[in-house]
């Protein structure tokens, strides 16, 4: 019955679905310091990364430690942070287009960190990654673009605490 459970547990684990434990509060209000997740790996191998979703990937100066934040720009973009805001150029949009981001409160300033990530062009792979909360997040601002190796998965699913259990939705743009 072990192996069996062994079989059926850690193929599911390594390449379906995993458990997140979220550390610090880079994006809250959305999550918690303490708040247990559910990862989808297997989206990823079939399909592109969408804006507004959350990921889990490894942090690109250390691959040994996890970061979770929120996707923001796509490959082949560019992005601007100025006057607290985010805007995204791209083939669509090639004069820019401002970021909605109804995810957060409206008083929420989003600063660059670095001058060298202001105003930056992502290659192919390459995507741009922010913590919700803005003022305490260090994520693409601090250390540059992600690649797309380094991406885990999506957050699908809040395991605790139990009243905010449930579905999580990226946002959708």
């Amino acid at each position: 019955m072990f192996i069996i459970s062994l079989a059926i547990i850690l193929p599911v684990r390594y390449f379906i679905a995993e458990p997140f434990y979220v550390k610090g509060a880079s994006m809250e209000p959305n999550m918690h310091d303490h708040e247990y997740l559910v990862i989808d790996r297997l989206t990823y191998r079939y399909s592109n990364p969408k804006r507004g979703e959350i990921v889990v990937f490894r942090y690109p100066k250390n691959p040994q430690e996890y970061y979770i934040k929120r996707l923001i720009g796509l490959p082949g973009e560019r992005i601007v942070v100025k006057n607290d805001h985010i805007k995204i150029y791209n083939e669509a949009n090639p004069n820019g287009w401002q970021l909605p981001e109804t995810y957060l409160p409206a008083d929420l300033a989003t600063i660059a960190s670095n001058p060298l990530f202001a105003d930056f062009q992502l290659k192919d792979n390459e995507y741009f990654m922010f913590g919700d909360n803005r003022m305490f997040s260090q994520d693409s601002r601090v250390f540059g673009p992600v690649n797309s190796s380094f991406f885990i998965g999506r957050v699908v699913f809040r395991g605790w605490p139990f009243d905010k259990f449930g579905l999580i939705e990226g946002a959708r743009y």
